[in-house]
Formats: structure tokens, C-alpha cells, sequence
């Protein structure tokens, strides 16, 4: 039985949302992008809410509107997406990259202190996989001129001591990537509690505009506008944005899906060579992913195993300091926890609508796996996750 990685469960009759739309005025950065962002402030419990067209035009609108640039710093996971790094060259500031945390793979919050310098702006601590970083800890380790954007893409539901992202840092970033547990395709949103962050962004995410198309027509007549700041295009149309309400309505219960799903997968592994992080007590993960380890090496055997049976399966992620644009020497020692795990590691099938036979051939293609790759006697990881 063939399994694919993602399968979306947006339904046909969503089509009549985006006719609502085409029967409007206004087909981008309209009112149904401004219903959606009062739906997030609402559900994150924060002042302001900007969609954008994807997670990285949204961390570039941030960034801009900090005013981070060249000669500035920003701290990042060597453990996470690529983008979380590019956006920092993308706006002319330096990513500095420190280790994660071996237990849950999450930004080491000793490290990021530890590469605070006169020059560091910023630090972007990520929820890998959707479990959040604990943000009052990072927060007592750097000093209150740093901003905390946290980068959010995996963790829509996330929440840690009972709080959600973007109420304790100055700005949380979120992906609607066609994979994400909440999803138009492609687009983003910024929440913040900073009023004067979110009026910078609103010009940030249009260029630069001081005023949007919608208030340049209010009243029926034509306002100039004029351009005060750097700013990138980084809206999300209308026709996209009315597909995230009905999702965010169902977020609780396709969690619950997805928590009995990955229960699943680690009761079926357990006992075998493949470790995935550890879930702390005070965290709720949004569960975006479920992440193994393969050890000795194998892994790249395991996924051509995975993919011979059907089973479709990625990685997520390689340590950033080993690719080409940010190698560096010594990387390996430098990040040995993201070096590690990012030369072991491969994601499994998790959706909702996934069904138990389904994940039953995925946990029996792995099962396979461990007898025709010689896992069943690989030396054990030197570093536990």
C-alpha cells in the first residue's frame, strides 16, 4: 500500500469561499484578509495580526521593520530550515548560529547568551516540529534590546506553560505552507503585542506604502501615499486568506488527531534503533512533524527502504552550517547536535487524515527496514535524543 508523506484535507466545498471572494471587490488584501487577522489576534491573544504571502516574506517585513540591516546580528538555531537563516542575509544582517538542545532539539538558550554581542539585534528562536521554545527563559539570558522573533511555522497550536506564540516574545511568524497543520496553499501571518512593530509592518509588508490599495480609495476618491521606509511585497490575496477560518475553528480537534497518531508511532517504535525529542511536560506540541533518528548512518538506506514500499517520507532538516552557502569550518564540532541529528534524520507520514492501516504499513516498512539496512545491530547514537 502505497502511503504518500502529506495529503491536504481541504474539502471541495471551500471552492465557494473563494467564490465569495471573485463576487467581491476585492480579490487581495481586502476585508476577508482583515477578518482573518481580528480570527488570529483572537486566537493568539495579541494586539495585532498581519497575513502575508509566506512565512519569509513575513520574517522579511519584520526584519525590515526593526530596521535590522547591515552590520547587525541575528541569532539562529543551526537546526532548523535554511529560510530562518536566509531572511538574516536576505535584509543584509549576519546570522549567528548556535547549537540545540539534545533532548528536544530546540534552540541551547545557554548558547544564545553566550553569543550575544554589541552588534546582535535580534534572535530567532524556532519551534522546531511544534513544540515551542520556553521564551521567558531565552528572554532572562539576552538583553531587553534583543528582539525575540520566534519563528512559528510549525506550531499554529503550539503552546508552553499555557501561553500561545507571540505573547511573550515581540513577534511570532507562522507558515500556511501547503504541508502546514494549517494551510491556503502558501502565505504567513505575523503576530505581535508591539503597536509601533505592527504599524511599521503595515508598510513593510506593501513596499513601504504609508497607505494600503484599500485606504487609497476610501471615500471613493483617490489619497496620494508615499514611500518613508525600505519595505518588501508581502501581502496574501483574499482569495487565499478565506481558506484559514475554517481551519482555525477545527485546530483542537485535528490536534487531538494528530497527538493519537504520533502516539501511535511511538509506541510501535519503541525498543527499536530510532529515537525522535523529547515533548517537555509544561509544553503542547502542535505535533507538525514526527521526526526520526536513524543511527549509523543508514539513514539515506532507510529512506530508499521506505521509498521502494510506497512510503513517503523527507527530511527535515539538514544542519544549516553543513550546507554549501553557510558551511563552515569545523561545523561538525562547532554544532554537533544539529550536525548529528541532521545527518540522521527523516520525517514520517503524519496528517489527519491519515488511517491507522495506512500508518500500520508505514511502522511495518521501517520494521523492515531495521533487518535489510543492519540497523538491528548499529552501535548506539552517541548523543541521546
Amino acid at each position: 500500500m502505497a502511503v504518500p508523506f502529506y495529503r491536504h484535507a481541504l474539502p471541495a466545498c471551500y471552492a465557494e469561499r473563494v467564490a465569495s471572494v471573485l463576487a467581491s471587490p476585492f480579490l487581495t488584501s481586502g476585508p476577508r484578509c482583515q477578518e482573518v487577522e481580528t480570527t488570529l489576534r483572537r486566537f493568539f491573544g495579541v494586539g495585532s495580526a498581519k497575513l502575508t504571502s509566506s512565512w519569509t516574506q513575513g520574517a522579511v517585513a519584520t526584519l525590515l521593520a526593526l530596521d535590522i540591516g547591515p552590520g547587525d546580528e541575528v541569532i539562529v538555531p543551526a537546526m532548523t530550515f535554511a529560510a530562518t537563516a536566509n531572511v538574516v542575509r536576505q535584509v543584509g544582517a549576519t546570522p549567528i548560529f548556535v547549537d540545540v538542545d539534545a533532548r528536544t532539539l530546540l534552540m541551547d538558550l545557554t548558547q544564545a547568551g553566550q553569543a550575544v554581542t554589541t552588534r546582535t539585534r535580534a534572535v530567532i528562536p524556532v519551534h522546531l516540529y511544534g513544540q515551542m521554545v520556553d521564551i521567558p527563559s531565552l528572554r532572562a539570558v539576552i538583553p531587553e534590546s534583543v528582539k525575540i522573533i520566534e519563528d512559528a511555522a510549525h506550531c499554529f497550536e503550539g503552546t508552553r506553560d499555557g501561553r500561545r506564540p507571540g505573547q511573550l516574545g515581540d513577534a511570532a511568524i507562522f507558515s500556511f505552507y501547503a504541508t502546514k497543520n494549517v494551510t491556503c496553499g502558501e502565505g504567513g501571518a505575523v503576530v505581535t503585542n508591539d503597536l509601533a512593530l505592527a504599524d511599521a509592518l503595515a508598510q513593510t509588508v506593501q513596499h513601504g506604502m504609508s497607505a494600503s490599495a484599500a485606504r487609497r480609495f476610501e471615500g471613493h476618491t483617490y489619497r496620494h501615499w508615499d514611500i518613508a521606509r525600505l519595505g518588501t511585497k508581502a501581502n496574501l490575496p483574499d482569495l487565499l486568506a478565506v481558506l484559514l477560518e475554517p481551519q482555525i475553528a477545527e485546530i483542537d480537534l485535528q490536534l487531538q488527531i494528530r497527538e493519537r497518531l504520533c502516539r501511535r508511532y511511538e509506541a510501535a517504535l519503541a525498543g527499536t534503533p530510532f529515537k525522535w525529542p523529547t515533548i517537555d511536560a509544561d509544553a503542547v506540541s502542535a505535533r507538525h512533524l514526527f521526526p526520526i533518528h536513524v543511527p549509523g548512518g543508514a539513514r539515506d538506506a532507510v529512506l530508499n527502504a521506505l521509498g521502494e514500499a510506497g512510503i513517503g517520507a523527507t527530511v527535515n532538516y539538514r544542519c544549516v552550517p553543513a550546507l554549501s552557502l553557510y558551511r563552515t569550518a569545523q561545523a561538525q564540532l562547532r554544532y554537533p547536535i544539529s550536525w548529528h541529528w541532521g545527518e540522521g534524520t527523516l520525517s514520517l507520514p503524519l496528517y489527519p487524515s491519515l488511517r491507522e492501516d495506512e500508518q500500520d504499513e508505514v511502522i511495518a516498512a521501517l520494521r523492515r527496514s531495521i533487518a535489510t539496512t543492519g540497523l538491528s545491530g548499529a552501535e548506539p547514537a552517541p548523543i541521546a535524543f
